[in-house]
């Protein structure tokens, strides 16, 4: 390390980068999507925000930093959270989830549904749609009329490209690998595209994908019997974890279903909310708030 105008720099590269670089771009990121970063990220930091810089064109970080700190950087502040987001996604990731979605929870909301109930699920923070793809196979096992019900499958995430990716539904046969025979089916081959395949319209009309930022405002009015939300607030400090569980508690119907990452736990004032009813499976406790 070096010392850059009574600062230390942390990474010696095209652009300086200092110890109150990195303190600024923390706290917009921080601010903008609840991410805490801590020192040891900032080579990675470094990395991924040197591309923006020479795609936008400056010539240091104040620039840079400036730029996502302005009202007019919206767009920016997304790029700058897509770059340090790492979407780390597959299709039934930690299976025993769908195992319980499918055995526990289905059985009870396709009877609801055939009744003329209403049955809702979310995808909390969908990547690119393996997910809520995943969860939409699953429904589709237990209730395979559920497109001519009132089941529909909510998948959202920060990252505008992530959103796109999913509402295309387009995955290459090696993501497809976790896919059982009876859900491939519902991929087909892409024309032009050797060795890809896309979700099928039944499919992709089960699930509607739209942006969404989990610290900010949340426009659904409904509730949710089942909401998956995995991996997410690892990133997040305790006090916006304890936030994120208080938001999902009073959307939840009494019964519904809370999927949660293998390394995370609901805690705060919301814990009391939620029994645990399997691994890192949580069910919304009655009479509760």
């Amino acid at each position: 390390m070096t010392m850059t105008a009574g600062r230390e720099t942390l990474v010696d590269g095209e652009f300086p980068f200092t110890q109150a670089d990195f303190r600024h771009i923390a706290s917009a990121l921080h601010s903008h999507a609840g991410i805490a970063l801590h020192e040891g990220k900032a080579a990675l930091v470094y990395s991924r925000l040197a591309k923006r810089l020479r795609t936008l064109g400056l010539s240091n970080f104040a620039e840079y930093i400036a730029l996502v700190e302005s009202p007019q950087g919206k767009e920016e502040r997304q790029a700058m959270t897509a770059a340090l987001t790492t979407n780390v996604t597959r299709f039934y990731r930690e299976p025993h989830h769908f195992d319980h979605l499918r055995d526990v929870v289905m059985p009870q909301l396709a009877a609801r549904a055939r009744a003329g109930g209403r049955v809702r699920l979310w995808s909390a923070a969908c990547s690119n749609g393996q997910e809520p793809y995943s969860m939409a196979l699953t429904v589709l096992e237990k209730l395979p009329e559920a497109n001519d019900l009132d089941v529909r499958i909510l998948a959202t995430d920060i990252d505008p490209n992530m959103v796109a990716e999913g509402k295309e539904g387009i995955y290459s046969d090696d993501l497809l690998a976790p896919v059982p025979a009876s859900g491939r089916r519902h991929f087909n081959p892409v024309a032009g595209r050797p060795g890809y395949s896309q979700a099928s319209d039944a499919l992709r009309r089960l699930v509607v994908f739209n942006e969404l930022n989990l610290i900010g405002k949340w426009p659904m009015k409904g509730t949710f019997d089942v909401i998956f939300c995995r991996n997410v607030v690892i990133y997040f400090d305790d006090a916006t974890q304890e936030m994120i569980w208080s938001r999902f508690a009073p959307i939840m119907n009494p019964g519904g279903a809370l999927y949660i990452g293998h390394s995370e736990r609901v805690s705060g004032p919301s814990a009391g909310a939620f029994k645990t009813c399997g691994l890192t499976t949580y069910q919304r406790v009655e009479g509760v708030a």
